[in-house]
């Protein structure tokens, strides 16, 4: 891998997390870096398609679904963009095992980001659940099984139990004071 920076942008949904990185895209292409893009699941592969269809539905074998799939889209994503150098951002990473079952959450996370590549620029958009679930709302897209409040606060507190070695971002503010802290943490 040839990567010679990799920065993610993670949170809950409605946390701003593509609002950020396209505007950290754009502020690193102004300052003469080579950006690539990514955000997951994705939606020029099969893979990310699948993730996503699972996502609007209901019940176990749909949360599996909709996991196994945005995990190897994940993986596809990592073969093909993180060789060409240049920085590459990806939007929902490896903070997606806070969807699992708690018990499973700690050891996938630990086997993960060990096996995938990680940086000490990996944020955290941390959004108060309910505030993040009125932007999901305010998009008036179909929402997905995760955009319930009882569940996004499941979800963010599992996910702040991970996120050790990640800058959490206070994500409730202005975009541009978000983006602002963002870029004060950037290593360069």
């Amino acid at each position: 891998m040839v990567i010679i920076r990799f920065i993610v942008i993670d949170g809950l949904d409605g946390s701003g997390k593509d609002t950020q990185a396209r505007m950290l895209q754009e502020y690193l292409e102004k300052k003469g870096e080579k950006v690539v893009l990514r955000a997951h699941p994705s939606r020029d592969s099969r893979l990310g398609r699948i993730s996503r269809k699972a996502l609007t539905k209901k019940g176990s074998l749909m949360r599996i679904i909709a996991t196994l799939f945005f995990g190897f889209d994940v993986v596809r994503s990592v073969h093909l963009y993180c060789k060409g150098g240049g920085t590459v951002i990806f939007v929902r990473y490896i903070m997606a095992s806070a969807y699992l079952p708690k018990p499973i959450i700690k050891p996938v996370y630990w086997l993960v980001s060990r096996w995938l590549p990680t940086s000490d620029e990996m944020f955290f958009l941390d959004v108060a659940p309910a505030e993040a679930l009125r932007r999901v709302k305010a998009r008036g897209e179909q929402e997905e099984m995760f955009e319930t409040l009882p569940k996004m606060e499941k979800v963010r507190g599992r996910a702040l139990m991970i996120a050790d070695r990640w800058a959490v971002i206070d994500g409730n503010g202005p975009v541009e004071e978000v983006f602002s802290k963002i870029v004060c943490r950037l290593r360069r």
